[in-house]
């Protein structure tokens, strides 16, 4: 097992990697449900049965030299807030964050790869890529399936494939999803449309954690629904057809407000930067809804010496769990907001004002 320490301050690689369409393709996400026969579910199973579970997953990645060399953490290992800050790098979801002491989650060193163990089902394995590489995930995902499915006794069945404790995850028991920045189409009121054109297509449409959860700052979830009776390969196809539209979508709004509404982009983008640089009290939501906007700003190259894997890593940390942990010490919503106040504020004042100048504004006369 390992120090809580040496995960903390190790960022996951694709956190930090920029691919070519990252301005609107935050990540990509591969997860598959797998569980081991004739055991009960995990939320069936008692103690023992949990425990008889994560003893087997243990001595199967022991022997599996990816994981192995990465890092793996027990949950009687961890606090509350500590487990919250796996979630806030999405590394586990809210529902695993919540079992007790006989889940776990493993990691390979750069957390491109986790296992959870004992969450919904025994197994949820996950890659994470940044941008639009859907394929790439689930490759990065073959191995570790191919050694698991060697080790254990993976539950299987001829007609309904992969069984899994909730039957929408039956068949291939893939999720694939991609987290998404739509910002333009935000502002131009033409979001609603396009979102609307994904649940047409069968495709789900969840908050920045995933299921249950909220949208902020035009950041969004889009995954598959179906998982019977369609390849692994036809899904990440359909998918991947999908984001690339909506790549094209965005681009083309951002193209649209800087040709025919130039003086709303500065001013929005204008006025994200002066709050930033001037609050004193912040909450998650405002934080994030303002960065969104930089974040916008450095792809439209206003912010000449910013990436925007900065203002990604700047977010993370805003986080409450991870505020807390920073600041070592537990915090009231109120403490939250003044540090991350502070911390924006320390931060964007060291960057130059936005350069407008390649905005050709109308004349007003």
């Amino acid at each position: 097992m390992s120090t809580f320490t040496e995960f903390y301050k190790n960022y996951p690689e694709w956190m930090t990697l920029q691919e070519s369409d990252s301005d609107v393709v935050l990540t990509s996400r591969v997860r598959l449900a797998r569980n081991i026969e004739n055991t009960p579910f995990p939320g069936w199973a008692k103690k023992e049965v949990q425990l008889f579970v994560l003893k087997q997953v243990k001595e199967a990645l022991n022997l599996y030299q990816p994981i192995k060399e990465g890092q793996s953490f027990c949950f009687d290992q961890l606090d509350t807030i500590e487990k919250q800050v796996f979630v806030e790098r999405h590394l586990i979801s809210r529902e695993h964050a919540a079992k007790g002491a006989n889940a776990a989650v493993f990691l390979t060193p750069n957390c491109d790869l986790s296992l959870m163990v004992n969450e919904e089902d025994h197994l949820r394995l996950q890659s994470i890529q940044p941008g639009l590489n859907l394929d790439k995930a689930l490759d990065n995902l073959t191995a570790t399936q191919d050694h698991l499915e060697e080790a254990l006794s993976i539950a299987y069945h001829e007609k309904l494939g992969y069984l899994t404790a909730c039957p929408t995850n039956l068949g291939t028991g893939m999720r694939a999803s991609a987290m998404v920045h739509l910002p333009a189409l935000g502002i131009l009121n033409e979001l609603n449309q396009s979102l609307n054109a994904m649940n047409q297509l069968g495709l789900a449409v969840r908050g920045l954690y995933g299921e249950g959860t909220e949208s902020f700052a035009d950041l969004y979830q889009i995954s598959n629904q179906s998982t019977l009776g369609e390849g692994e390969q036809t899904i990440i196809e359909n998918l991947n057809r999908v984001l690339k539209d909506l790549i094209k979508q965005e681009r083309q709004a951002r193209l649209r407000l800087l040709e025919n509404d130039p003086y709303k982009l500065q001013d929005k983008v204008n006025r994200a930067y002066h709050i930033c640089c001037s609050a004193y009290l912040m909450t998650s939501n405002e934080a994030l809804s303002l960065l969104s906007i930089l974040k916008m700003g450095v792809s439209l190259g206003f912010f000449n010496e910013v990436e925007t894997s900065d203002i990604d890593l700047l977010l993370l940390n805003l986080q409450p769990a991870h505020l807390q942990i920073a600041l070592g010490s537990k915090l009231s919503v109120d403490e939250r907001d003044i540090i991350r106040a502070t911390k924006v504020r320390e931060r964007i004042q060291r960057i130059a004002k936005p350069d407008f100048s390649i905005i050709k504004l109308p004349s007003l006369n």
